[in-house]
């Protein structure tokens, strides 16, 4: 077995937990090494596939950059509210916190490494502040800074287990990796897990979603299986949040069944969505999409044969923003619109538009960028805002499913990254960040605190290590 040593910091997962880990690493001298497990053209776990970082404009440094936001009056306690009302208070409040106090500082910080962001939000509908950017562009440019400052990336390492020191402490000592079919220990004083979750994995999303799960799209990488997360709990690291909880989002019936990305539809609060048997069964508008397009994915899926359909017509069409595979489908009535499209009672779902249609309100003022209180009322279920009558042919019509993005369960961590194991006592030497980490996401997800979420608890992680080790040295001096 080969050994490889000289490296202060391994970081698991060359995502943008991984990435931010590394680059702040790199920036602190730990010489740190980062095994990714997929090969050189498909780096970057689901990073190489996101869209958008959620960012408290309201007291961000961007503008002084040269960016400036849609919504610019965005706070750090309207970020914290959503993510706690998203998912249902359960949150730890104290990661939830830290994440959105230090979430423009890191945007800065990216920026000032060389991260270029585009600020003009693709289409409306966007209620809060973002910065947005191609995943396959992020990768790259900050892999390259990260090597510029002597960090070092290795493809093809899949790791397998943590090491341990023999002592009674048993502080983790670094990381054994299959690289290109070899068995190789990397070691150092610290180890990041920031490797993703177990969302690509089918017999995990049978065992935690339930059957059938195994049948769904994974919307980004098909290497995140979650190993890394084992590992850690094979030495006794604690789990947590909700296992049985994910991001999956509406996406094109038609998506790949990996790495298609986005594929979503957006504009769908706008409209209506009908399953096989041509009935509503969601209330498309009863909240912005950013906080409805990561559970209605779980809610779609679940229909009948794992597929629904989207219906607009003429006027709506207009704040459709599709991304996926499938071409509309257009005629003159719902019910052609819908027997085109395989629906198996497509009569019935004409008779369900007309139903809508009637219990829309007659004097509403329809406003796509605000919740803006147009009700349908007297139907099952209602449809709380943008209830606007689909009544101006030709239709359009296409067909939607659930794809998973990321797992909502994972280890255990303090503030500072700390891996936490199951007596509440940190783990030393082991830091986690990003989708490998538990405790933050629950039921729903608000769109864009994912990729934020990895940036800030990267830094944290490789920031703590650094403290670290630095007092390891401090005692060890002292001792001498």
């Amino acid at each position: 077995m080969h050994v490889i040593d000289g490296h202060d910091l391994v970081v698991v997962g060359c995502g943008m937990a991984g990435l931010a880990a590394g680059l702040r690493a790199a920036e602190l001298d730990l010489n740190p090494v980062l095994l990714e497990k997929t090969p050189r053209e498909e780096r970057g776990g689901q990073t190489r596939y996101v869209q958008s970082f959620r960012i408290p404009s309201a007291d961000s440094g961007l503008p002084e950059r040269g960016y400036e936001f849609d919504i610019s009056d965005y706070s750090a306690d309207d970020y914290y509210d959503d993510i706690m009302h998203q998912t249902s208070g359960k949150a730890d409040p104290d990661i939830a916190r830290t994440l959105v106090d230090l979430a423009s500082p890191t945007a800065e910080w990216l920026t000032d490494h060389g991260v270029d962001w585009d600020m003009e939000p693709p289409h409306v509908g966007y209620t809060v502040a973002r910065t947005f950017i191609d995943g396959e562009d992020l990768v790259p440019t900050l892999i390259e800074r990260i090597e510029e400052l002597d960090g070092e990336i290795v493809y093809n390492a899949e790791a397998r287990d943590l090491k341990e020191s023999d002592d009674a402490e048993r502080r983790v000592t670094g990381v054994e990796a299959l690289v290109d079919g070899e068995r190789v220990i990397y070691e150092a004083d610290a180890v990041v897990i920031a490797s993703g979750g177990y969302e690509s994995d089918e017999r995990k999303r049978t065992v935690y979603y339930g059957d059938g799960y195994d049948e769904m799209t994974v919307r980004g990488s098909p290497y995140n299986t979650g190993g890394p997360i084992d590992m850690a709990l094979d030495i006794g690291a604690r789990a947590t949040g909700q296992w049985s909880g994910a991001h999956m989002s509406l996406i094109d019936g038609n998506s790949p069944p990996a790495r298609g990305g986005a594929n979503r539809i957006d504009g769908y609060q706008y409209c209506v969505v009908l399953n096989h048997d041509g009935e509503r069964f969601v209330d498309e508008g009863q909240d912005a999409r950013a906080h409805t397009y990561a559970k209605f994915g779980r809610l779609f899926f679940e229909e009948e044969d794992h597929e629904v359909f989207l219906i607009a017509d003429s006027e709506m069409e207009e704040y459709l923003w599709p991304q996926g595979p499938s071409d509309p489908v257009y005629a003159d009535t719902v019910a052609e619109v819908l027997d085109e499209l395989g629906c198996k009672h497509p009569e019935k779902g004409q008779e369900t538009v007309e139903a809508y249609n009637d219990a829309c309100p007659d004097d509403l003022e329809f406003d796509p960028e605000t919740l803006d209180g147009n009700n349908a009322e007297g139907i099952e279920p209602p449809k709380s805002n943008w209830a606007v009558p689909l009544d101006n042919p030709p239709y359009v019509g296409y067909p939607l499913t659930g794809g998973i993005t990321f797992a909502f369960g994972g280890v255990a961590t303090t503030t500072d990254a700390e891996v936490l194991d199951t007596r509440e006592e940190t783990i030393p030497g082991l830091y986690a960040a990003g989708n490998s980490v538990g405790g933050l996401f629950y039921d729903n997800y608000p769109g864009g605190t994912g990729l934020t979420n990895a940036a800030v608890y990267g830094k944290i992680a490789a920031e703590s290590a650094a403290d670290e080790l630095e007092h390891r040295a401090a005692r060890a001096e002292a001792d001498d």
